[in-house]
């Protein structure tokens, strides 16, 4: 199959993360709101690209108090930073049914490049109204400093509030374009 142009259904679609909170367990969340596309190339996956855009006003942690100091100027400054971005510049085979996937991730401003280990993505599948789908899940792990996020408590017992080390994964399914 050549080059295949796909929508990533936000309705079937998140970002999830987890972090340590007291250095003793882990907070997870989630944005709801992603969006974007996939360009898939099964034969040859250095011609596939991937864009997705996430809302980061979508953030839930299931904490009201937690979610609007997330989304203030302390972390992700949601009203000047409305958008958290990823846009690939390689992607390569990593095994069975698994892509590694480099390019740039945009959080509060700040992009590095990330890599990304890619289960997927599966083979079409058609819904109930015809349309065909395939699914993927992707997973890195980012230091929250080196995109800005730098807000934290030192704790009285040493260490600190909010963990330096952030688990990022995403669930996807993507519909096939005309």
């Amino acid at each position: 199959m050549p080059q295949v142009t796909y929508r990533i259904d936000p309705a079937h679609s998140a970002a999830h993360f987890s972090v340590r909170h007291m250095m003793i367990s882990n907070v997870r969340g989630d944005f709801t709101k992603v969006s974007g596309t996939v360009l898939l190339d099964d034969r040859n996956p250095a011609n596939s690209a991937v864009e997705a855009l996430i809302d980061a006003a979508s953030i839930d942690t299931r904490e009201a108090q937690r979610d609007a100091h997330l989304r203030s100027a302390d972390f992700f400054d949601v009203e000047k930073y409305p958008q958290l971005a990823f846009r690939s510049k390689s992607v390569e085979a990593a095994g069975d049914g698994e892509l590694r996937v480099k390019g740039d991730l945009t959080i509060h401003g700040v992009t590095r490049e990330v890599t990304l280990s890619v289960e997927g993505p599966t083979p079409e599948a058609k819904d109930p109204w015809g349309n065909l789908r395939i699914g993927a899940t992707a997973a890195t792990k980012i230091n929250r400093k080196d995109f800005g996020l730098v807000w934290n408590v030192a704790l009285e017992a040493g260490g600190v509030l909010v963990g330096e080390d952030v688990k990022i994964s995403i669930d996807l399914e993507a519909i096939r374009q005309a």
